[in-house]
């Protein structure tokens, strides 16, 4: 199973910027989804960006010309650059992607759905 662990959350200022990592564990991963999603305190959780293999991204309304998501294809890590934060961006942020994974016992290729464990994002007023 293919494991997602975020990391770069904490607190920062408003007008601050921060970038969120979600790193994969594994080998012979291939991810064709990346998303973000964010929960706040009280509210459902809801969805951020998308990026797909091909290169094309999409942004909720509220994060659209402030937030980047992308990836580093070496190492299969995806990132979020959050600029120009807001107090309403607190939230704990998770990472979702999802794709095929190649076992390397059996090599047989199994698609994947797997979600990170959340990193905490407050932006302070």
């Amino acid at each position: 199973q293919v494991q997602l662990v975020e990391s770069g959350g904490g607190l920062v200022q408003a007008g601050g910027s921060l970038r969120l990592s979600c790193a994969t564990s594994g080998r012979g991963i291939s991810m064709n989804a990346m998303r973000w999603y964010r929960q706040a305190p009280g509210e459902q959780r809801e969805w951020v960006a998308t990026l797909k293999d091909v290169g094309n991204t999409m942004y909720a309304d509220s994060v659209k010309g402030r937030f980047t998501i992308s990836r580093n294809n070496a190492n299969n890590t995806i990132y979020l650059q959050m600029n120009s934060v807001k107090p309403e961006d607190t939230a704990v942020y998770y990472c979702n992607a999802e794709g095929i994974v190649t076992s390397s016992t059996d090599y047989r290729v199994r698609p994947f759905n797997s979600w990170g464990q959340g990193t905490q994002v407050t932006v302070s007023s």
